[in-house]
């Protein structure tokens, strides 16, 4: 059965009041996440894996399976961020495994992350954001993939020394883009649409950015949840 956006969009709200760990405790990072997920142990802030990888782990700008996406620091990501790739669909779409991106500590797992730069390789992009179910407004800028020596997806299992989580979305998408599967006890699905990419769209709603803040979509959501 597909369900509409809002209704998946409550969905997600629902699990969220749930199952999202009590403000003030340990969250999971994106840290040792990504490195469990991949492989590439290193160790230290996300800002500092580009660097510390030179002469450890083969680096470049094509997104490979396996390999970990690491952001510079921007706005309110001080310290960067990693992400591991899933699966590469395109020259400019890949789905990622990561953690502490849209709602602290929870972890997103096979979601769309777009390239929007200019040269189209991989220095800015934009990611799936899983409370509003829809592509994030932000770009985001990169330094590039690390590449494994055996490039490999492991399975994260919950950790409490790692800090409290939850996965908050996950998806298994073929090539035909069925219905995903069905999600597991802990896990609240989020629909990803096709798209057509069209970097004049992009730069437009980057130039352009929305008025409508979390809380107000977030309401919205709420009401048209009351109103089914």
């Amino acid at each position: 059965m597909k369900l509409g956006k809002t209704r998946w969009a409550a969905l997600l709200l629902a699990g969220l009041m749930i199952t999202t760990p009590a403000l003030g405790a340990t969250m999971l990072q994106c840290v040792p996440y990504a490195r469990t997920v991949s492989g590439v142990q290193i160790h230290g802030d996300a800002l500092t894996w580009w660097d510390q990888a030179e002469n450890h782990y083969k680096r470049g700008h094509s997104p490979r399976r396996g390999a970990v996406l690491a952001f510079r620091p921007v706005g309110p990501m001080v310290l960067g961020h990693v992400a591991v790739v899933s699966r590469v669909l395109d020259d400019r779409r890949v789905l990622i495994r990561h953690a502490n991106w849209s709602v602290p500590g929870a972890i997103e797992e096979d979601v769309l992350a777009i390239d929007v730069s200019e040269a189209g390789d991989w220095s800015a992009v934009r990611v799936w954001h899983s409370p509003t179910n829809q592509m994030g407004a932000r770009s985001n800028p990169t330094f590039g993939f690390i590449y494994p020596d055996k490039p490999q997806l492991h399975e994260f299992q919950p950790d409490p020394a790692l800090g409290d989580s939850v996965r908050l979305a996950s998806m298994n998408v073929a090539k035909d883009d069925p219905e995903p599967e069905a999600p597991s006890a802990r896990t609240v699905v989020a629909r990803q649409p096709r798209l057509t990419i069209d970097l004049r769209a992009i730069r437009y709603a980057d130039s352009t950015p929305s008025t409508r803040s979390l809380r107000d979509i977030i309401a919205e959501v709420k009401r048209d949840a009351a109103l089914r």
